[in-house]
Order: C-alpha cells, then sequence, then structure tokens
C-alpha cells in the first residue's frame, strides 16, 4: 500500500516535518543543559552551607539532616505527580543511592580540610571516571580521550598535592574518594533513566543515606545553633535543586558529557571561596585544577 498523500490544504512537507523534530531534540537537549548548569549552581551553594557548619557538626549529622529534608521534600513531589517511590529496579536505586551518600561523606570531610574551590576541583575527577564506568557497564561509546583524561586528571591532583600547594593530603583522599563513588552513583542515574521516573531515582538518594547516617550520629550527636540549623536547612534545599536538575541532565544526555558540563561548579566555589571565605589558590593548585578540568572538557567532546 503506498504512503496517502498529505490532506488538502496542509503546508506540512516532508522537510519540515524533519526540521520540527530537530527542533524540537535541540529544544530537549538545551533544557538538559540549562537543568545541569543550574544544578552546578545549587550544589555550589550546597557546598557553601556544609563549610559553614563542618567541624563542629559531624559529617554525618549534615548528610542525616539533608537526607531527612531531602525525603520529606522528594516525597511530597512524588506525591504531588501521582508516581509511586519504590521504582522497577530497586537493586539499581539502592545502589545509586548507597554510592551517593557515601560519597557525600567523603566530599564534606574533604570541605572540611581544604578550600572551597580546591575540594570542588578534586571532586571534577569523575567526568573521565563516569565516561569509563558508562562504557563498562552500560556500553557507551568511549574513546581514547578518556584514557587522557584520566591521565590528565591524575597529575591534575599530583601537583594539588605538591608542596606549597597548601592542600592536606587525608583531604586530597577524601575528596578523590568522593569522585570514584560519585561516578558510580551517576552511571547508576544513566542506567535507571531508561526505566526509572527521575524523580523515584531522587527518592532514593535520601531513602539509603538516612539508614546509613542514624547509627553514626547517634553515637555523637551535636544540637545545631540557630544560625548552624539555618546553614543545614540550605544543604537540604540546594541539595534538591541540584539533585533534581542533575538527575533531568543525566536522563537525557549521554553521561560523559552531561557530567562534564557540571565542571561550572568549580567557577562558582571559587567564586564563593574568594568572596565568603577569602580563599586563594596556589599557583600548582591553578596549574593542577587547569588539568582536571581539561580532562572533564575531554570527556564533553
Amino acid at each position: 500500500m503506498s504512503p496517502s498523500p498529505p490532506a488538502a490544504g496542509s503546508d506540512a512537507t516532508p522537510e519540515s516535518t524533519a526540521g520540527a523534530t530537530t527542533d524540537a531534540s535541540l529544544g530537549a537537549e538545551g533544557r538538559a543543559v540549562l537543568a545541569l548548569l543550574l544544578g552546578a549552581l545549587a550544589f555550589s551553594l550546597m557546598a557553601v552551607c556544609v563549610k559553614r557548619v563542618v567541624g563542629r557538626i559531624p559529617v554525618a549529622e549534615i548528610v542525616l539532616v539533608r537526607a531527612l529534608l531531602n525525603l520529606a521534600m522528594s516525597g511530597a513531589m512524588l506525591r504531588a505527580a501521582g508516581v509511586s517511590p519504590w521504582g522497577q529496579r530497586r537493586g539499581w536505586l539502592a545502589l545509586r543511592g548507597i554510592a551517593g551518600s557515601l560519597a557525600l561523606y567523603g566530599v564534606y570531610a574533604a570541605l572540611a580540610l581544604l578550600p572551597l574551590a580546591t575540594a570542588t576541583l578534586l571532586q571534577y575527577l569523575y567526568p573521565a571516571l563516569t565516561a569509563l564506568l558508562a562504557w563498562w557497564w552500560l556500553g557507551e561509546p568511549v574513546g581514547r580521550r578518556v584514557g587522557l583524561a584520566l591521565a590528565l586528571g591524575w597529575l591534575g591532583v599530583a601537583l594539588v598535592l605538591q608542596p606549597g600547594a597548601g592542600a592536606s593530603l587525608t583531604g586530597v583522599l577524601l575528596a578523590v574518594a568522593g569522585a570514584l563513588l560519585t561516578s558510580v552513583a551517576y552511571v547508576s542515574v544513566r542506567g535507571l533513566g531508561r526505566s526509572e521516573h527521575p524523580l523515584v531515582i531522587v527518592f532514593w538518594f535520601p531513602l539509603m543515606a538516612v539508614p546509613l547516617s542514624l547509627p553514626l550520629v547517634a553515637l555523637d550527636p551535636v544540637l545545631p545553633t540557630g544560625h548552624e540549623l539555618v546553614w543545614l536547612l540550605g544543604v537540604g534545599l540546594f541539595t534538591q535543586l541540584g539533585q533534581l536538575g542533575l538527575t533531568h541532565g543525566l536522563t537525557r544526555l549521554p553521561a560523559g558529557r552531561a557530567t562534564a558540563l557540571g565542571y561550572a561548579q568549580v567557577g562558582f566555589a571559587a567564586l564563593w571561596g574568594w568572596c565568603l571565605f577569602g580563599e586563594r589558590l596556589a599557583p600548582q593548585t591553578l596549574l593542577g585544577g587547569g588539568l582536571i578540568l581539561a580532562a572533564a572538557a575531554l570527556c564533553h567532546r
């Protein structure tokens, strides 16, 4: 049977239909990119809030407060959307939640020991690690750039650790561990995007963080002051906004490209560190950070 001709009076042509489809695709991609950039801004503000309280407030308590707030917000959003919170691939959902929660411990502990920009720079080892893991787990294509990106990233870490850079070895190791666990969590998100609603993926993160944190908080509870409580609420709010932007972008773009877009957070962190904490970066740190960002850019290409 031959295809039906266009209806009389219709202006539709194969070319215009294809153009409309392309425009729609570009529009969806643009929204995903914007969501990732706004997520990076939100995460940088979350780091500011953490740095304001970490030290007197234990890391486990910050993670727990963040998780409880995010659990309440995510649950409310799921109810409003009429979506079941339990999902279909619960093993992957749990893996994403556990890996993300453990990554938080590394990142937050590093913020107590390192300048804001340095801790954020080290976190941006994860685009290359994410691209590598996405190739291994999800079969996403990866080129020789990833190997070069990994080499540049580790060279950048070595420069950050040079005498005179002012970086704590313990802080650097914690930040690197956080980056590795972050890559595991992000690849899980990418895999889950094929079957799960984005709100369900966001919900399972705090769902796993609460039971992981409660025993540690029970061992060393600290009552926050009024000002500290405001900062802790900021941790939860900006985390929720960042997670929504990140999850939206990761489920619509390839993992390596999507995570590389998030290195805009480094610029935000450097700005907040300079404006709010009077932080200055040593030349070695700037050079090492440049290599880490170059590694992230390679994954974006």
